[in-house]
């Protein structure tokens, strides 16, 4: 396999720096996605609130053992064979080691791939408004799960270790915060691009999984409200979860791009160093 060059890796990671400076910025349309969700909080206090209630363990539950969304490495590793003919991928290893263009076409795919199911599962569930609300929220945390973790796959990385699934509900969390939250979860994952780990730092800075939670709930917020509407909240289902799995997987891309890059530059740049010429 060809590898990238330094400079090649540097202008890769100056274009993430680039989208990091854009993250920063929230539109009006997620300043609005950002709104209470009191309404439907006393529209249906029971069925939701309890539905989040399991959320909160399933999150948890997720962090420390995988639960029941943890995913089957093998079918992404062929995938990532497939994108690399000649090239044989059989651990998480093999993967860590294609080029980065691969990675980024597999990563592509998974997320159009992931894009489409959750463009079905909200038009079916936006099917009988209220009522069909409570069940689409863990689908849809569900899927955004496994989505990160199979492109977690794809850049090298093993979310059956429970530093990985910190940072998976981290850039879930990224995916759901806004300008403050962004910058400090950017800041947060620093010690993962400089080689340092600190996942029980952020277990504790997480202050319990209801603010995981709470933020992706609101960040759904009103786009979930047109969901209500009778026959429309087919659309607008449709719509708001493609939508919401389809930032998750970029983020998840773009954060995990990020590190496989970091560490090949400190791997070029101790080459160079013991380089006798």
């Amino acid at each position: 396999m060809t590898m990238e060059t330094k400079q090649q890796l540097a202008a890769e990671l100056a274009a993430i720096e680039k989208w990091e400076k854009e993250q920063k910025q929230l539109g009006i349309w997620d300043k609005m996605a950002r709104l209470p969700f009191t309404l439907l909080d006393k529209a249906t206090p029971k069925i939701i609130q309890n539905k989040l209630a399991l959320l909160l363990e399933e999150v948890g539950s997720f962090v420390q053992t995988g639960g029941q969304y943890l995913v089957q490495e093998k079918s992404i590793l062929k995938k990532i064979e497939a994108a690399n003919p000649g090239v044989t991928v059989e651990s998480i290893d093999d993967a860590a080691a294609v080029p980065l263009k691969k990675m980024d076409a597999v990563a592509e795919e998974i997320k159009q791939s992931r894009a489409n199911m959750a463009t079905v599962q909200g038009a079916s569930t936006g099917v009988g408004g209220i009522f069909t609300l409570a069940a689409d929220i863990p689908l849809l945390l569900g899927l955004s799960l496994k989505t990160l973790q199979e492109i977690a796959i794809v850049y090298g990385y093993d979310p059956e270790q429970r530093e990985e699934r910190v940072f998976i509900i981290k850039c879930l969390q990224f995916t759901s915060s806004d300008v403050v939250g962004k910058k400090a979860i950017l800041t947060e994952l620093a010690g993962f691009y400089d080689g340092r780990r600190q996942s029980q730092e952020m277990i504790s800075q997480l202050q319990g999984w209801r603010e995981v939670m709470y933020t992706y709930r609101d960040q759904l917020g009103s786009k979930k409200m047109f969901q209500l509407i009778p026959i429309a909240g087919i659309v607008f289902g449709a719509f708001t979860n493609r939508t919401a799995v389809l930032d998750a997987a970029e983020n998840a891309a773009m954060l995990y791009k990020k590190r496989r890059l970091m560490e090949r530059l400190h791997a070029a740049h101790s080459e160079s160093e013991h380089s006798p010429y």
